[in-house]
């Protein structure tokens, strides 16, 4: 199965039991800079690497606001191994009306839609989130 595809299923399944940190194995940079991203957005506490080589893992401590209410409502997989999805820069819509964002693999680097379309940079869109 895909590991990004992975990643987000952990993430949505620890949201919805309120879980305060998470691991996240086998190591990729993709899935770090994914992470590294949703970090400088708010929506994740903390992420950490932690191991060498083989046995490195990301260590992700989730977001929640007072009431108990998790930051990520859920994120989608919009690019699938099957069948990628790209878009240019004027291509990219808002998520949720402005209150989500997706995340965008660009030549650039990583990037939220609205980064992109600043930048000028379209790409594979990886997922939404809100």
């Amino acid at each position: 199965m895909d590991p990004i595809a992975d990643m987000i299923t952990i993430i949505n399944n620890a949201q919805a039991v309120h879980k305060k940190q998470i691991s996240i194995y086998p190591y990729s940079d993709f899935k770090y800079s994914i992470l590294e991203l949703l970090k400088k957005e708010g929506l994740i506490e903390n992420v950490d690497r932690k191991g060498r080589l083989s046995k490195r893992k990301i260590f992700i401590d989730l977001k929640y606001d007072v009431e108990g209410n998790p930051a990520i409502s859920k994120i989608r997989k919009i690019s699938k191994q099957g069948q990628r999805i790209y878009s240019t820069a004027y291509e990219l819509k808002p998520v949720k009306s402005g209150h989500g964002l997706s995340i965008i693999s660009t030549s650039k680097g990583m990037m939220t839609n609205k980064e992109a379309r600043k930048n000028k940079a379209g790409g594979e869109i990886i997922c939404e989130i809100w």
